[in-house]
């Protein structure tokens, strides 16, 4: 999407095909309502007295304007007394489809006319930027017919701040937005398709387009003499092969740590030899929606040459039963060297993630964040509204509930107790894989803690946030603005 930047009350001399204007139930807008009822010809106040035009939260109205207007449609939409940052997106959400409705080319947002309680002009650009960018996706790579083209290519958005700080807040929303595109199409796409060996060359394909980024790919005998046997546990059962694929994106001196997100990438997520029951097992393809978005936050940093180093490696498998599957209770060695029982193969995320928790301590990083759809009792604790945050690290921790914040991709602090921790006690390994059915996403966090004492660790468990079920089944691309303005925000 393209984004353009306009002094505020520049609007009249702009010519467009659709002109947004916010309504609140205030006076505050009422000369910018005079001065575009004016244009309309006078039709807004008619309208009003009629109550025919509703200031009501998200409520659209869509007008054909006359001939001498500098625009062709009008849509206001509606957001009754002065909002938050939540009601802001939900109404510029309903204005991007009502544009999109009128199948318009361009559009001019009044957006210096908007106001909320919580969030200041920059973030209002940023998140308009964002919503505007992210609504014209459309998953089509497996149906017979292709999605039509959105005709929508240029948005201009009025502000009052300079030209080039609000034309970096809107490529930096447009950035997160490209980078969610890429996590939702990896999520979304099927298992069948969508396997180890694709995202490996998904992430070729990046270091092609982008000469900042080398992609490596380690295959399993790689993987085998590193002794990633809990990694490899995991393949056992299935016949396709693992890769354990690692992206480096280089964007500052040599000698700059570099930050380092991990990604579970568990292509197709049986449960192994502890089945799953049958009923939504399909939603399993979303097993790889952390290492997706690992995919779509390289992918937002590339496209704003961050001057950061970044590295980002991902765990790729897939999960099946088979005569040479792991079984409950085997007992392997990862690559730290501490032994695992395997009570239960269908947690199998966290054996993905510990070997590559220590194969990352050789970049001495700045800071490692891992991203997994880990637990289901994640999902029961935070809803799908955010991640679970884990952390070693308070200002690691606070630092990313911050970034969550700002692009309302929100994460929440969880405990890491020693009393949860004792729960993953085994009399036949150094550690068992389940810690009981209490407190579960807190216990597998506790599981990976004890592979990241080198160095600062976060772990976010969007199990309830990676995609949603239902009417509107589909990945979200979450939490790429999250990590994206972390990045931003920290290096």
């Amino acid at each position: 999407m393209d984004f353009i930047i306009k002094p505020q009350n520049s609007w009249a001399k702009t010519n467009t095909d659709c002109l947004v204007m916010p309504l609140f139930d205030t006076s505050k807008a009422s000369a910018l309502f005079a001065a575009v009822d004016k244009e309309m010809g006078g039709v807004l106040s008619r309208l009003k007295k009629t109550k025919e035009l509703s200031n009501k939260a998200g409520k659209v109205t869509t007008l054909y304007a006359p001939e001498s207007a500098s625009f062709k449609t009008l849509v206001t939409v509606g957001c009754g007394k002065k909002s938050d940052i939540s009601a802001f997106r939900k109404n510029m959400t309903a204005a991007v489809n009502a544009v999109r409705a009128t199948q318009s080319r361009n559009a001019i947002v009044l957006l210096d006319a908007f106001d909320t309680e919580d969030a200041d002009e920059n973030t209002l650009i940023k998140h308009a930027a964002n919503l505007w960018a992210i609504a014209d996706y459309r998953y089509d790579e497996t149906l017979s017919k292709k999605a039509e083209a959105t005709r929508l290519k240029k948005v201009y958005l009025t502000s009052t701040l300079s030209a080039a700080k609000a034309k970096s807040l809107a490529s930096q929303g447009n950035a997160m937005a490209e980078g969610a595109k890429v996590a939702m199409n990896l999520g979304n796409l099927p298992g069948n398709i969508c396997t180890p060996s694709y995202l490996a060359n998904q992430a070729k394909s990046l270091a092609e387009n982008y000469d900042k980024i080398t992609t490596k790919i380690l295959n399993e005998s790689d993987m085998k003499k590193l002794g990633m046997g809990s990694l490899l546990s995991v393949t056992a059962g299935t016949e396709e092969p693992a890769k354990f694929i690692i992206m480096d994106y280089q964007g500052a001196a040599k000698k700059t740590k570099p930050t380092v997100l991990v990604g579970k990438g568990v292509t197709f997520d049986s449960g192994g030899i502890s089945i799953k029951p049958g009923a939504r097992m399909d939603e399993m393809k979303y097993d790889m929606c952390g290492a997706a978005s690992v995919f779509g936050t390289i992918n937002a940093v590339a496209q704003l040459d961050l001057k950061i180093n970044l590295v980002c490696v991902v765990g790729a498998v897939e999960n099946m039963p088979s005569g040479k599957a792991t079984k409950p209770g085997d007992v392997v060695t990862s690559m730290s060297g501490k032994t695992i029982e395997v009570l239960n193969t269908d947690a199998e995320g966290r054996l993905v993630l510990c070997d590559a928790l220590t194969y990352v301590e050789r970049y001495k990083p700045k800071a490692v964040i891992d991203i997994a759809t880990l637990t289901g009792a994640c999902v029961v604790a935070l809803g799908q509204h955010a991640a679970g945050l884990y952390a070693n690290d308070e200002k690691l921790s606070a630092d990313l509930k911050t970034a969550g914040d700002e692009t309302y991709d929100r994460a929440w602090p969880m405990p890491l107790w020693a009393e949860y921790d004792k729960q993953l006690d085994s009399k036949f390994a150094d550690i068992g894989n389940i810690g009981g059915p209490e407190a579960g996403s807190v216990t597998a966090a506790c599981f990976l803690s004890r592979f990241t004492s080198e160095y600062r660790w976060a772990h976010l468990d969007i199990a309830g946030a990676a995609w949603k079920s239902g009417a509107a089944k589909g990945a979200t691309g979450r939490p790429v603005s999250l990590l994206t303005q972390y990045l931003i925000n920290n290096g």
